[in-house]
């Protein structure tokens, strides 16, 4: 995968979960199909009439009752891990109604290999590219937060009564200042990290889900890779990965909800709001201004969104004809988000980016150098046909030039060449040797 200049969109599927033991229990219909080779969702109206047409939805893909969670890893997350390692921001997010099976697909069963979901699957993934790498040395890095209520916690901080505050800077965009980082160096340690941080996730129990997550959770891990370059010089590059479990979109009156939990629900509300609104603002093509700002969740999220990440979302429905509004809902806000454009690109040390830019023109000239050179040739050792002139010899020349015009071209190209790598050397020069560590750079940014 290439360093990427140009936009692409944001990556949308979905995901359709089994009746469960309460709606088989209360007879409830099944209004959702899922044509998983023509990538449609199906929804039919349970109160309309027979000959009433189901609204149908189209996503990148979308996954049935029977997927299994490695098919969804290697097929649809396994590309953007890969894009992280590297170099490229990458962003995996859940989104869905209370019970529709978000943290099933992030987190899955972690002791069981075949349901493990996307954030273990990642880990095993990560440490295992690294292990066979040879020529790069890596960091990973894991940090752990929640938005509960509005607030930011550090879900691997001793102090759990603190509160954190977002930070804005021009060169790296939004951070969370103070958020904890722990270095980890196998998968066994990346799992200690999470489930201490899971330890300390606010979990509650409405009348949609017995252990309905009441928070916002983001798992980042950060990447920073060092590798020789042909220079002789280590190039830094820096992928990060956030891997989002939503809190659940709900209606009220549905879940029981009354006290805290009531509080709780219109925080969730609201900060989901916020992020059809800057859904919304992205595609519509009219909007001067994309309200990131409305809540913090979106704030954090606003690379992801339009920005410089790689970004798939996971839109989780069920099938059951209680919940049908619900999962209209969601399929709607998932098929507005398939037309976010994002501009990923690799995060590395300028000085890298500048010699990457001139390693690519010397490339594209040698190309270029060479193509002509194998027309030349083709053209010199063509026999006139008997009977034909030199004018339509010249006439059946693909360039239509004459040598003299040739030769100068191929002259200029080669001059540009020189004037490139010269540069190339001399920046380096300037600049002198690197003292970077692996990590100086990127802590420079944070």
């Amino acid at each position: 995968m290439s360093k990427s200049k140009s936009s692409e969109s944001v990556k949308v599927v979905v995901r359709c979960r089994p009746m469960n033991e309460k709606e088989k229990a209360a007879n409830f219909g099944r209004v959702v199909s899922v044509d998983v080779k023509l990538g449609q969702v199906a929804v039919k109206n349970p109160r309309g009439t027979a000959h009433e047409h189901p609204k149908v939805f189209t996503f990148d893909s979308v996954y049935d009752s029977n997927s299994k969670q490695v098919d969804l890893y290697d097929e649809t997350f396994r590309p953007l891990v890969d894009s992280v390692l590297l170099g490229f921001n990458g962003t995996i997010f859940a989104y869905g109604q209370t019970g529709t099976g978000k943290t099933y697909t992030m987190e899955g069963v972690r002791n069981d290999p075949e349901r493990r979901g996307v954030i273990p699957n990642s880990f095993e993934h990560i440490f295992t590219h690294i292990s066979r790498s040879q020529n790069q040395q890596y960091l990973v890095r894991a940090s752990y937060l929640e938005i509960y209520q509005e607030e930011i916690r550090d879900l691997l901080s001793k102090d759990q009564a603190r509160r954190l505050e977002l930070k804005e800077r021009p060169d790296t965009g939004v951070y969370v200042k103070d958020l904890s980082s722990f270095v980890t160096k196998s998968v066994k340690e990346i799992e200690h990290v999470m489930n201490v941080g899971n330890q300390n996730r606010s979990v509650g129990s409405t009348n949609m889900n017995e252990h309905s997550s009441r928070s916002h959770a983001i798992f980042v891990i950060t990447i920073e890779c060092s590798e020789l370059g042909l220079d002789g010089e280590n190039h830094i590059r820096v992928g990060k990965l956030n891997l989002v479990d939503l809190a659940g979109s709900e209606r009220q009156a549905k879940t029981g909800a009354q006290g805290e939990r009531l509080k709780e629900a219109t925080k969730i509300n609201l900060s989901l709001s916020a992020l059809g609104n800057v859904i919304s603002a992205l595609v519509d093509g009219k909007s001067t201004h994309i309200p990131y700002r409305d809540s913090k969740l979106t704030r954090l999220l606003q690379d992801s969104l339009g920005g410089n990440a790689r970004t798939v979302m996971v839109a989780n429905i069920g099938p059951a004809s209680y919940n049908v509004e619900e999962t209209l809902t969601t399929l709607r806000y998932s098929n507005r988000a398939k037309n976010i454009k994002n501009k990923p690109r690799v995060n590395e040390d300028p000085k890298d980016a500048l010699l990457r830019e001139f390693q690519e023109e010397i490339a594209r000239l040698k190309e270029q150098l060479e193509k002509r050179s194998g027309k030349r040739s083709q053209s010199k050792g063509r026999k006139r046909r008997p009977g034909e002139s030199g004018d339509e010899l010249a006439e059946g020349d693909e360039d239509g030039e004459e040598e003299g015009d040739g030769d100068e071209q191929a002259g200029e190209m080669r001059r540009r060449m020189r004037i490139i790598g010269g540069s190339s050397r001399k920046s380096w020069r300037r600049r002198g040797r690197p003292s970077w560590r692996i990590t100086a750079w990127w802590q420079r940014r944070n």
